[in-house]
């Protein structure tokens, strides 16, 4: 098996994220719209699933990712349960909603698989170097100028701390505090 470095390479995520965009496209045709609870709560667990893979693959250690991967293949059975919704509903064709839910079910085994890979496996945490620190491509969270969206050059030379105050209204305005950090 070849290493994975990014969650996006694991094909359980691939495969989420596939299914959260094929339900976009059924939203888009507007069959939902009349049910907009069903609608939203499909979205949020549909991507639960995908965002739950990417989480606790991002994590340090296999129980979170393990756990992790446990609420992600439950976030994809809910998932499922809508589907038979939205086909009693008829929101969905028969051979959509079975589309949805074979679909649906196959990631779950999939997910399921990887759960029972990492208890077999002798991976306790992500890889460490000779100085003992996680090795990890870091690339992903450097700065780059190309995400400084023109923010004032202020934003940039904020204090450690900030203290949130109400002047006038609701509205919040922050104030600088001046506690430095023990470290």
């Amino acid at each position: 098996m070849a290493t994975v470095r990014v969650f996006e390479e694991l094909h359980i995520w691939q495969q989420a994220r596939a299914q959260c965009q094929q339900l976009f496209e059924l939203i888009e045709t507007r069959r939902l719209d009349n049910d907009t609870p069903l609608r939203d709560q499909m979205n949020r667990s549909s991507g639960s699933a995908m965002d739950n893979i990417a989480e606790g693959f991002d994590r340090f250690s296999k129980a979170d990712f393990r756990n992790f991967l446990v609420i992600a293949r439950g976030s994809n059975a809910e998932f499922r349960s809508q589907c038979y919704r939205c086909k009693d509903r008829g929101y969905m064709t028969t051979e959509q909603a079975e589309q949805f839910i074979r679909e649906a079910r196959h990631l779950g085994i999939k997910i399921n698989s990887m759960i029972q890979y990492l208890d077999r496996s002798d991976y306790k945490t992500k890889p460490k170097g000779r100085s003992g620190i996680v090795e990890e491509d870091v690339s992903d969270y450097q700065y780059s100028e190309a995400f400084d969206y023109d923010l004032p050059q202020t934003f940039f030379n904020c204090p450690d701390t900030w203290d949130l105050t109400f002047q006038h209204s609701n509205i919040p305005t922050f104030q600088p505090l001046h506690v430095r950090h023990p470290f």
